[in-house]
């Protein structure tokens, strides 16, 4: 199973990124993660470029479509997601393949609720699967933990690697509920 891994952060020490970077490390033998990397070489997104998307756009949508999942982490800017997610997301809107794609969220900092909060409303409204038993808060905000720290840590790692178990196992059921809807209508 193929996790893409998506950080509403840019900047080089991100404590989000190095979360994203620890859920690889620590990823079940059955799921890879990967970070997404090139967030901040999309273009701003405008909907006139949809028929022909810049290239960075058409890899990025490439790498969300062959994924089985995603796993985002953004911090909160002034009670709202990062202009980076928020641009990121804004390219899949009516990206097709994303439409019921599961999707975990990792929370860095348990205080940072309203960017959580309005980013779980945006992945409703594009008709993302939320799948909340892997969408957790890992009080990260302080601990002064990089991603070395995060993988040796027992409490933090035992959290990462459930979280992502538990997006797994929905994942299977996704998958299963697709084809047996799939049966279904073929059989009508």
């Amino acid at each position: 199973m193929k996790i893409l891994a998506l950080s509403g952060s840019l900047r080089a020490a991100s404590i989000n990124s190095a979360l994203l970077r620890a859920a690889a490390r620590l990823a079940p033998p059955a799921v890879t993660v990967s970070v997404c990397d090139g967030l901040g070489e999309l273009p701003l997104f405008n909907p006139d470029l949809e028929a022909s998307p810049p290239g960075a756009v058409s890899t990025f949508r490439a790498h969300v479509a062959n994924a089985d999942a995603l796993l985002i982490a953004s911090p909160e800017y002034a009670h709202g997601v990062t202009g980076t997610i928020k641009n990121a997301l804004d390219w899949l809107v009516s990206f097709e393949p994303f439409a019921f794609k599961p999707v975990a969220l990792l929370n860095a900092s348990p205080r940072a609720h309203h960017a959580d909060a309005a980013l779980r409303e945006i992945l409703r409204t594009m008709a993302a699967a939320i799948v909340e038993p892997a969408s957790i808060a890992i009080p990260l905000l302080g601990a002064k933990l990089d991603e070395e720290g995060m993988v040796f840590d027992p409490a933090i790692a035992a959290a990462i690697q459930a979280s992502l178990s538990t997006l797994h196992e929905a994942v299977i059921l996704h998958r299963a509920s697709t084809n047996a809807s799939f049966s279904v209508a073929s059989s009508q």
